[in-house]
């Protein structure tokens, strides 16, 4: 899939949480191919794919290994890139868990683990960068949210409360921080076909049935989000804050 040239992100400081891997994985590639200096932070380790960018690219993204539920640690590593990049002026929040749970086995400690993987380091990540973009007069963030919380799904409260959390979050520090020239938008994508989601949660009759749903009747690769992300994230998306952008193939219908 070929990507539009956004001449505004050559040379920009990215920030990816979640980077090496899925979705992350493809904006990563995305946001380099775009000229972009890209700093990304996982779990596990992605020298592999580091290799493999700089490879294609001509040049490496910085791998920060970081759990992104350590604020202290994702705030170095949020300093570590601007020091490296100069000061991040794009954010993308992207890392996130979707595990599946009954709600009545939910205890308190699982819950909490939840919350602070896909809504509270996301709000720390957007508190860690937000004073270089002030400074700068610019910025955007987009925060990854999903359509599962639109559509009420089942067996994932604790990732889909989560989501709307994201969304509400994202309204309220765009109203904050548009005075500061900062942009900030959600993008909540449908069923990505990632290696996670095929190995952990994809059986054919589930994929039949969210085709069904789908106005578009093929499967959404993580390229499919590179695109969208990358508008918002440039000047292509100068007056669109406080947004959602949702990618589902028409699963849900917004506005």
């Amino acid at each position: 899939m070929t990507n539009a040239i956004f001449p505004d992100l050559d040379g920009a400081s990215v920030f990816i949480t979640g980077g090496g891997s899925g979705i992350g994985a493809a904006l990563t590639d995305g946001f380099l191919g775009q000229g972009a200096k890209v700093a990304f932070v996982q779990r596990s380790d992605a020298s592999a794919f580091v290799a493999e960018m700089e490879a294609k690219h001509g040049r490496a993204p910085l791998f920060l290994r970081c759990d992104i539920t350590d604020v202290a640690a994702l705030r170095a590593a949020v300093d570590h890139a601007a020091d490296a990049h100069g000061p991040v002026l794009h954010l993308i929040n992207n890392a996130a868990n979707d595990q599946r749970h009954a709600s009545l086995d939910v205890d308190e400690a699982y819950w909490d683990r939840m919350q602070a993987i896909n809504l509270k380091a996301y709000f720390f990540a957007a508190q860690a960068v937000l004073p270089g973009m002030q400074a700068a007069g610019r910025g955007a963030i987009v925060n990854f949210s999903s359509i599962s919380y639109m559509m009420g799904m089942a067996g994932m409260t604790g990732y889909t409360t989560a989501n709307g959390g994201i969304t509400a979050m994202t309204r309220s520090l765009a109203r904050e921080f548009g005075p500061d020239g900062v942009r900030i938008n959600a993008l909540a994508p449908g069923w990505v076909m990632t290696d996670k989601q095929r190995e952990l949660w994809v059986t054919p009759e589930a994929l039949a049935a969210m085709l069904d749903k789908q106005c578009l009747k093929r499967e959404i690769q993580p390229e499919d989000i590179v695109g969208p992300v990358l508008f918002l994230s440039s000047d292509a998306g100068a007056m669109m804050t406080g947004q959602v952008m949702v990618v589902d193939g028409g699963v849900v219908v917004t506005g």
